[in-house]
């Protein structure tokens, strides 16, 4: 059996990237140097010097501003070593003849990992596969499963391209593995992880991808039969729980997030945003505060905020949000822009895959994640590029498909 070159070092982004490292570093960035050689190999131009030539205003309005220059220095190191990652992975989704192949390899390993994590849960070695945390407000002690990654909810979100691919695949009838061992392998990540942001943005893309293909979806046999057993799992589940379980943590952290008392959801939300904006009025709001500075700025700021007493790394624990602090209106508008402009211009609605990556992606970014994190990015970049064409809406040799507007009324 023929292993593919490049199933090793997607074996260490995926489930090894910050094993045994300090927090906030990682292989990928270790081995950037390596990446950036490999890409001029490849690609036979250099790809840093227009990245460094865009942030370049940034960089000059950071520091007329003012900024701490070693924090600046090391944390703008790190946006350049992200972004030679999402290039040389951009590359390898264009180079590799079957990323499918790639993709299988990592379901099969981590469905192995999910059933060694179980029995860990019930001893004193639970922290090498689970994070024992306080998720909400008179919820504590509760483990979730996280592998190797430093958090759950960033483990679910490095799932997400691969829970897509293989779900698609099953309504599709493309799968090789049975479906009575492919459901179990995609949906009990989610239900040890417990992620409810990363959750909720995959049901929302599912819905608004079903809701812009509806007719052509719905015809499908197992997309119809998935539909209704879900619905009908879904109300006979919740009424199980609500007869004989309702103190159960699922109830009480939905009810915390109804009533705005889910500290980690209006964390990751609300207040991500709220400081975000008390960040920038400290310095320059166009332009923002810079990359290493909110640790900085933002320090006595979320401490009187939160009215913390015990010391902490600042941080914003939504992407958008954290745009915004770091590189301001200019930084958060191009953001939106860029994504919007590149929908259009790569049709992602052309492809089911992509198009539900697109939604969650989009959705996801204003409930958690961060500026520097590579899973989100190798996630807009499986949006924007069309590597998976077995799951493209039109047909061969059918015309460019307009959702919605093709359909007849």
């Amino acid at each position: 059996m023929k292993i593919n070159r490049y199933l090793p070092l997607a074996f260490i982004y995926f489930f090894f990237n910050s094993l045994a490292l300090p927090f906030g570093l990682t292989y990928t960035a270790i081995l950037a140097p390596f990446f950036y050689a490999w890409l001029l190999l490849e690609r036979k131009k250099d790809i840093l010097l227009p990245f460094v030539i865009f942030l370049l205003p940034f960089i000059i309005a950071h520091y007329i501003t003012g900024v701490e220059p070693g924090s600046y220095s090391i944390s703008l190191m790190n946006v350049l070593l992200v972004y030679i990652f999402c290039q040389a992975a951009y590359t390898f989704f264009k180079k590799c003849e079957d990323p499918g192949k790639v993709l299988h390899s990592i379901l099969l390993f981590n469905f192995g990992l999910c059933l060694l994590a179980i029995p860990f849960y019930f001893t004193p070695y639970h922290g090498w596969f689970w994070l024992e945390q306080d998720i909400s407000s008179g919820i504590a002690g509760v483990r979730r499963l996280k592998l190797f990654t430093y958090e759950p909810s960033y483990y679910a979100l490095l799932f997400t391209p691969v829970f897509f691919f293989f779900l698609l695949q099953y309504f599709f009838r493309q799968n090789n593995i049975s479906g009575r061992w492919l459901l179990p392998m995609l949906f009990l990540p989610y239900i040890l992880s417990f992620s409810v942001g990363v959750i909720t943005a995959v049901l929302l893309a599912g819905l608004l991808t079903w809701m812009l293909w509806f007719k052509k979806l719905t015809s499908k046999r197992r997309i119809l039969n998935a539909m209704v057993s879900s619905v009908a799992l879904f109300v006979t589940g919740i009424t199980v729980m609500f007869l004989f379980f309702r103190n159960n943590a699922f109830f009480s952290r939905i009810n915390n997030i109804i009533t705005g008392h889910d500290t980690s959801g209006k964390g990751r939300t609300v207040d991500a945003f709220i400081l975000s904006e008390k960040i920038l009025q400290t310095g320059n709001e166009y332009w923002g505060a810079g990359p290493g500075q909110i640790k900085i700025a933002g320090a006595s700021i979320i401490r009187n905020y939160y009215m913390y007493y015990r010391d902490f790394t600042a941080v914003i624990p939504n992407a958008a949000a954290e745009t915004l602090a770091i590189f301001g209106w200019v930084g958060f508008s191009l953001r939106l822009l860029l994504e919007l402009s590149l929908f259009f211009y790569t049709r992602v609605w052309s492809n089911y895959y992509r198009l539900l990556l697109f939604f969650f992606m989009f959705i996801y970014q204003f409930t958690g994640s961060f500026i520097t994190n590579v899973a989100e990015y190798v996630i807009w970049i499986l949006a924007f590029t069309n590597v998976f064409y077995q799951f493209d809406v039109r047909k061969p040799g059918e015309a460019g498909i307009t959702p919605l507007l093709r359909q007849p009324a």
